[in-house]
């Protein structure tokens, strides 16, 4: 029987790690199968391109996995069960069980609400491509006249705001941020910020809590009401509680607590990567949740479950970052680069030259999950003795398969 490994999303994360599977694990011994509950691939990095109006075509996924061996079912994941090892779903056939022998979790994230009344009644958000489309029509139809207030002054507020701006200039875009806008920058490239944000008419609420958010308004902590025809909510981001719910150990936050090669400490069958692992990077602190910690997840995930599989030593892949991106608009950007502590150095790139360096990476990531097979080995791994699907737990648990 030949040993079946499901993936559970196919983001950055999850597509790019079953291609990598699907290349290097023979299919004489292995059955990979995708579930994502979308049949298109999501650049969740250009969402808030694709809220303000930008043509993005999708990418389906059974185009993407065609060749490859991949199965992909299109279909929603409401539980799993670590005992049975099976993982229920549904689609448009209806509730379905789907068995696994290594589980790779990387369900991803969405908007979180922090509990803030009205969010998930009137606010809107880019966390997925459903709520982008929703917030796309919703600005359509505001015309050129109307206010957009974006709540969250990190990356994906900075980036949601600035496309607004610059794609739908009659717009009035207003941005509210707990701190001072771009405080992890460098001074240059904070000042760099600001003047992108003067040169699209952006108001910015510094120090600036939202604790209600209405149909046509917001109200701040101090009771300020901020009017507001669409608030667009970046104020981070949470995840499902399937893995909790299922038994797993996970954070408070529900992510799921792994070790160095991405298993789950409760559950030696079940790996976890992207923004559904609680991963510690090479400096010693919890990755982020971010497109960056989704590669260095998703690498070391695939690495260890092709050694494990084939009885070979598990490799450390490097979890450190270099710089952050940020778009800001269609011409211009932000690429700063971060030490060892994620702390800005001085040397930062704008305008023209990140805007290309951006869009160099997001085709880069777009191209090798639409192209799963590229340099994939004449010979493929076999697995190793004792990986059959009857006894893969004892082999998961085997101290020799331990991470070197």
């Amino acid at each position: 029987m030949k040993h079946r490994i499901l993936v559970l999303g196919a983001g950055y994360a999850g597509a790019f790690a079953a291609g990598s599977l699907a290349r290097r694990l023979s299919p004489a011994d292995t059955e990979i199968t995708v579930v994502n509950a979308e049949p298109v691939f999501v650049e969740r990095m250009r969402n808030h391109q694709l809220a303000a109006g930008r043509e993005l075509a999708p990418r389906r996924l059974a185009d993407v996995f065609t060749g490859t061996g991949i199965r992909l079912r299109v279909a929603r994941v409401t539980a799993i069960d670590p005992e049975c090892r099976t993982v229920t779903v549904t689609g448009a056939d209806g509730d379905a069980e789907l068995g696994y022998d290594t589980l790779l979790y990387t369900l991803g994230s969405r908007a979180a609400d922090h509990g803030v009344p009205g969010v998930a009644e009137h606010a809107f958000d880019v966390a997925g491509r459903p709520s982008a489309l929703r917030l796309r029509t919703h600005l359509d139809s505001l015309g050129t006249v109307g206010t957009v207030l974006v709540v969250g002054g990190g990356l994906t507020g900075i980036e949601t705001a600035t496309e607004i701006a610059e794609s739908r200039p009659g717009l009035s875009v207003a941005l509210a941020t707990r701190g001072e806008l771009g405080a992890w920058l460098s001074p240059g490239a904070g000042l760099h910020l600001r003047e992108a944000f003067d040169r699209l008419g952006i108001t910015v609420h510094e120090h600036t809590g939202i604790e209600a958010v209405g149909a046509t308004h917001a109200v701040g902590a101090d009771g300020t009401s901020f009017p507001a025809d669409a608030t667009v909510w970046t104020a981070g981001f949470a995840v499902g509680p399937i893995a909790a719910a299922a038994g797993l150990e996970v954070t408070e936050d529900g992510r799921i607590v792994v070790d160095d090669t991405m298993r789950s400490l409760s559950h030696p069958d079940i790996y976890a990567a992207g923004d559904s692992a609680y991963a510690i990077g090479d400096n010693g602190r919890p990755l982020p949740m971010s497109c960056a910690s989704a590669g260095h997840t998703n690498m070391q995930a695939t690495d260890a479950i092709v050694a494990r599989l084939t009885g070979r030593r598990v490799p450390h892949v490097k979890k450190t970052y270099v710089g952050n991106h940020i778009s800001l608009g269609r011409h211009d950007a932000i690429f700063q680069m971060v030490d060892g502590d994620v702390r800005a150095k001085s040397w930062f790139l704008g305008g023209r030259k990140a805007t290309r360096l951006k869009a160099a990476i997001l085709k880069g990531s777009l191209w090798s999950i639409a192209h799963p097979t590229f340099g994939m080995p004449k010979r493929k791994r076999r697995l190793a003795a004792g990986t059959t699907a009857t006894d893969v737990k004892a082999v998961a648990a085997a101290p020799e398969n331990a991470a070197a």
